[in-house]
């Protein structure tokens, strides 16, 4: 079975999507941090992320491993490198979005997000297009969303526990950009499929949702 868990930025996609993968016992596979993998790895060889051509050959020759759940952490690897926390710095965040809506390089990384359903029955997949593009026939799907400023005050958290210090409306004006350039982009875009159940989780704990989506797996 697999759980398409799609949204925005900070609306709680991967705390939750680990969580339910956690207690159900499935793979957990966060899609977005292939593309902040690649991102990464293009800024540290200093290539231009607007050149399609240049980070397409990236994507497409690089080696990128999720692993396992291991008491709700996991890792990811690029090339044999671990950069499980590098690609959640703010420069990354920055730019992740001008490489993720390069066509070739979500056909790329498409084809390698679906090879895992060859390896893995039962999944949990998270990011912004599995329920429409990936995997339109998961049998289970959702959508989060949460307010621009709950979001960005979730992420300041996230950010300030690595280091980072940012003010939460540098952090709400840069995830209004995201959504707008994720939203708006011709391939792939952020959208909710007509048939994925919406958790506005603005108000909610994490368990909660967590239960919701049990629930919605339980009656499908």
């Amino acid at each position: 079975m697999i759980i398409a868990i799609d949204g925005p930025a900070a609306s709680g996609k991967s705390t939750v999507a680990r969580e339910v993968a956690k207690r159900l016992g499935y793979k957990y596979i966060d899609t977005g941090a292939m593309y902040r993998a690649v991102t990464w790895k293009a800024l540290k060889e200093k290539i231009d992320i607007t050149k399609a051509d240049a980070i397409t050959a990236l994507a497409r020759g690089a080696d990128i491993e999720i692993t396992d759940l291991k008491d709700t952490q996991y890792r990811v690897f690029i090339d044999g490198e671990d950069v499980t926390e590098a690609i959640r710095s703010p420069k990354v965040s920055a730019a992740v979005s001008t490489i993720a809506k390069i066509g070739r390089v979500r056909t790329a990384l498409v084809k390698k997000q679906r090879s895992y359903a060859d390896t893995y029955p039962n999944m949990v997949v998270e990011g912004r297009d599995i329920g429409t593009v990936v995997f339109p026939d998961a049998e289970a799907k959702v959508f989060l969303t949460a307010s621009p400023i709950e979001r960005a005050k979730r992420r300041q958290r996230e950010l300030k526990e690595k280091g980072h210090k940012l003010e939460v409306t540098t952090v709400e004006r840069d995830i209004i950009t995201r959504d707008k350039i994720d939203a708006t982009r011709i391939t792939s875009p952020l959208a909710k499929a007509p048939d994925a159940y919406v958790i506005d989780t603005t108000d909610k704990t994490i368990g909660q949702v967590v239960q919701l989506i049990i629930n919605l797996v339980k009656k499908s």
